[in-house]
């Protein structure tokens, strides 16, 4: 199909990578379908576009399937059909917790955030891209440089963005009779909201306390341009985008 008819969702839309991704996909010519929970965020994101851009701000908590029903309901109904899936919506939970002290509440919020809201989009959006004509589309999952490497105090973040590297291997395989491709982006050290205390210091594996660099949004989200550029015959399955210099390579 055609850059300008091509239709994406993108959850957590509303600031940070998600916002970044939206406003790169519009300007590449995509109509892109705003999902977060905070609507006036998604207007602010749609009023960066520009007023060329084809944007849907749809008010969504991704942790209800009735609203993410009602997302892609909207989606289909305003453009017909959904190309492709950004599945970025996410939270860290609560910061430098022990794991022992870590309440049941907060470890299911961030399950059901990051892990259950990103199964339901995907879902969601498997349905319809199985059931449109042409068949087919493309989810890219937000996974983290936490799919591979822990920081200190994180299990519940760490835990799910394991559990979606299952996910993306899953949607990958049982995607394909239906041309649905399926990949990951693990992102270290993008600049956004969530990683703002990065520059006055996080802690480390070796107990110190340590700024760490950050790179540009903009650098992530033209990484995820690429990958939904792709046809469906390709795909990229996993990639990982990060500040040059961040701890992480060696992280222990």
């Amino acid at each position: 199909m055609d850059a300008e008819r091509r239709s994406a969702v993108v959850t957590g839309a509303g600031s940070g990578i998600g916002r970044s991704v939206a406003l790169a996909l519009a300007d590449a010519g995509w109509s892109v379908a705003l999902a977060g929970r905070r609507a006036e965020a998604l207007q602010a994101t749609a009023s960066l576009a520009g007023g060329t851009a084809d944007m849907l701000p749809v008010p969504t908590d991704v942790t209800s399937p009735d609203e993410v029903t009602a997302l892609f309901s909207a989606v289909r109904e305003r453009y017909g059909r959904v190309d492709l899936l950004f599945n970025n919506a996410g939270t860290f939970g609560p910061g430098g917790v022990a794991l022992e002290d870590l309440s049941p509440e907060a470890w299911r919020h961030v399950v059901d955030v990051n892990l259950t809201g990103s199964f339901l989009c995907a879902q969601a959006a498997f349905r319809l891209m199985k059931a449109q004509s042409p068949q087919g589309g493309r989810i890219i999952n937000n996974g983290s440089v936490s799919a591979h490497a822990p920081r200190p105090d994180s299990v519940a973040y760490t835990a799910t963005k394991h559990a979606m590297t299952g996910l993306t291997k899953s949607l990958s395989l049982d995607g394909r009779p239906y041309r649905i491709a399926c990949g990951q982006i693990d992102i270290g050290n993008a600049a956004t909201e969530m990683t703002a205390r990065m520059q006055t210091g996080v802690l480390q594996a070796d107990g110190r306390l340590a700024a760490e660099p950050l790179m540009d949004a903009a650098d992530v989200a033209r990484v995820v341009v690429q990958m939904a550029d792709l046809p469906l015959e390709a795909n990229v399955q996993f990639a990982t985008v990060m500040a040059t210099t961040m701890p992480f390579i060696g992280r222990g």
